[in-house]
């Protein structure tokens, strides 16, 4: 949801489709820096995330700008400090999770890139020596370009090298992970991808979900998003999701097209929802 007119504005929006969970950014996405968060707004978004139950089931995304795994050290001492801003943004929100997107190698080869990765995020998270409440949920991606964490192997390589691996976690975002070529449409496949997560990762590390459809096939690389039921994902993969019981309390958002009304989240929800009751026959 859009943090427009004040970050507790999206708690508004939130509740007006009926949402149980919500994403928001905690800063720019698309912009170093960010403007300072009144003490006043930030306790309105508590007080109202508490109050509406949505507090446990919230995720703030890291910026679009981030790069841990960048070639140029300017660029990722620049990341770190902006990651960093934004980890003790969600302590202040209280928000538990903060979606991540590994980074971009750019052709410096995948062991520096995960090697990268991971040292940057024990920067993060362990300075000082103060262990910070908020878990990292790094995202899979659809593959573009050298970018990592299209593989679950790629995840599992940030995490074992991270002296922060009880702060890290995954996102599952169904969009970038067909893209990136691991089917999930039918019963069979289904269970063999999650059976993957689960060797390389563990699914206990799965805490987040983004649920989009997909413009593009399996294995295009290419991350676009559509409307639930109008991409290449389709109806059975997000019945096969909603109806798993391993799932029903991590916490799913939409990062469909939205329009300024809210009609398309709300029409996507709807859909998702018949979904899991019929599920859950």
């Amino acid at each position: 949801m859009s943090i427009e007119g004040g970050i507790d504005r999206a708690i508004e929006r939130a509740c007006s489709v009926e949402a149980t969970a919500l994403q928001v950014f905690v800063g720019s996405n698309r912009q170093w820096r960010s403007r300072r968060l009144p003490a006043a707004e930030v306790a309105r978004f508590r007080a109202a995330a508490h109050e509406t139950g949505l507090a446990p089931f919230t995720l703030a995304h890291a910026g679009y700008l981030i790069n841990l795994a960048a070639r140029d050290d300017t660029l990722r001492r620049r990341s770190i400090a902006a990651l960093r801003q934004e980890v003790v943004r969600c302590e202040s929100l209280g928000i538990p999770y903060l979606v991540l997107h590994p980074g971009a190698h750019g052709g410096a080869g995948l062991e520096q890139g995960l090697e990268k990765v991971a040292r940057g995020l024990d920067e993060v998270l362990l300075t000082g020596g103060r262990k910070t409440a908020v878990r990292v949920l790094l995202e899979t991606t659809a593959g573009q370009g050298t970018s990592l964490g299209h593989r679950f192997e790629h995840l599992a390589g940030v995490i074992e090298r991270a002296r922060c691996a009880a702060r890290l976690g995954v996102c599952f975002d169904t969009c970038h992970v067909l893209a990136a070529g691991y089917d999930f449409r039918d019963r069979r496949s289904y269970c063999a991808t999650f059976a993957e997560l689960d060797r390389r990762v563990g699914l206990g590390r799965l805490l987040g979900f983004h649920l989009n459809d997909s413009v593009h096939g399996l294995g295009s690389r290419r991350d676009r998003h559509a409307h639930i039921g109008r991409g290449e994902v389709g109806l059975a993969a997000f019945r096969l999701i909603l109806s798993d019981p391993r799932f029903r309390s991590i916490p799913m958002v939409l990062e469909t097209p939205k329009g300024p009304d809210l009609a398309e989240d709300r029409a996507n929800l709807s859909i998702l929802r018949g979904l899991a009751r019929r599920g859950r026959r």
